[in-house]
């Protein structure tokens, strides 16, 4: 499945088009490596998408076509969810 595809089906994020976005702005890493939008997700990967302030970082556990809404949180596990803080020059 498409990694775009896959944010949004996990409801990892809420619209294709912004986990399209992102990951064209190089803030989503699939396994280490700075990942495109149409990156093939299969279990087990591990993928970090960076939004706002915040860093999150989930391992694949299943990858579906169609969940319903209360399932999509069993497609992943969070891994690392971290707050970045900016520093500011002085």
């Amino acid at each position: 499945m498409r990694l775009d595809k896959f944010l949004k089906v996990a409801r990892i994020l809420k619209r294709r088009t912004v986990s399209k976005e992102l990951a064209a702005n190089q803030r989503v890493m699939v396994n280490g490596r700075i990942a495109k939008p149409a990156t093939d997700i299969k279990a087990g990967d591990i993928i970090e998408v960076v939004f706002g302030q915040r860093s999150l970082t989930v391992r694949v556990l299943d990858v579906r076509d169609n969940v319903r809404k209360n399932e999509a949180a069993d497609l992943y596990e969070v891994v690392e969810e971290r707050f970045i803080e900016e520093e500011l020059d002085t």
